[in-house]
């Protein structure tokens, strides 16, 4: 386990993905917030919404951003985001702007060239969509989504969305880009995403249950991460959601605990000087 300060320069901003929000409990990044408190990291949240379009949360995180360096007096942030979070923190860096106050994004399990399981999906009619929509939203906004569009989201990860997205958001010059992927070994590794696991992998090739690794290829580095065991590393696992480690081995490769994945995050940025 590295034992290396996690003080890093700039305060670390932590962006949820589709689905959850930042809530007191259950806490989304699990174990991985108390970890790297530890090491003396300065942590933020996003806070933004959990079913909003990716240009709305985008915009959140864009005030977001501004109320930490008026709190802090920082100059920039550094972002560590999950998901479509990531694809939030790369609009508001390029497109909205903000790349000045931002010194390095790093994505986990992000989308960045969208989906082909969901082009498929949305092939459907749409008025299952609406149905699904009317269902989501009304619940979602029940528990404070302000802008909730869970349709609107389900094409935000279509690869005809993704093309323009990143056409759209360009990475900012001077801003550090590191990408993370998980990918699960077989079906069985997460049971909550054994069947997605299975649909992916026959359009899409490997992935996390969710994502496949090619689409979350993004920046001047890609890790990708590997279980320990047979288990492999889901979406879920990538954000600590059984709040344990993945492997009681202590040797060998592959990822035996993510929190030891967010800890040398955050030390690599502390060694840039981020």
């Amino acid at each position: 386990m590295p034992t290396k300060s996690g003080k890093t320069k700039y305060p670390i901003l932590m962006i949820h993905g589709v689905g959850f929000r930042d809530l007191k409990w259950p806490l989304y990044w699990g174990r991985i917030p108390h970890a790297l408190s530890a090491m003396g990291a300065e942590l933020f949240y996003g806070q933004q919404d959990c079913w909003a379009r990716t240009e709305d949360n985008a915009m959140s995180i864009k005030a977001r951003i501004r109320q930490i360096l008026d709190e802090t007096g920082s100059e920039k942030v550094n972002i560590i985001a999950h998901s479509k979070g990531g694809l939030e923190a790369r609009m508001a860096a390029s497109s909205l702007g903000m790349g000045g106050q931002i010194a390095s994004i790093t994505t986990i399990g992000t989308p960045h060239r969208g989906s082909k399981t969901i082009d498929r999906l949305l092939k459907a009619p749409e008025s299952l969509f609406n149905i699904a929509s009317f269902a989501v939203d009304n619940w979602i906004g029940l528990i404070g989504d302000t802008k909730p569009g869970f349709y609107a989201v389900c094409r935000d990860f279509s690869t005809e969305y993704a093309e323009k997205f990143n056409r759209d958001n360009p990475d900012v010059p001077g801003v550090f880009y590191q990408s993370f992927a998980g990918v699960m070994r077989t079906p069985l590794s997460d049971i909550h995403l054994s069947t997605a696991n299975l649909i992916v992998k026959m359009i899409e090739g490997d992935n996390d249950g969710l994502v496949s690794v090619e689409s979350a290829k993004w920046g001047e580095s890609f890790t990708l991460l590997t279980g320990r065991t047979n288990r492999g590393v889901s979406h879920y696992d990538e954000i600590d959601f059984r709040r344990s480690p993945l492997s009681s081995k202590r040797e060998g490769e592959g990822v035996a605990d993510i929190c030891d994945v967010y800890r040398a995050i955050v030390i690599d940025l502390a060694e840039r000087g981020l």
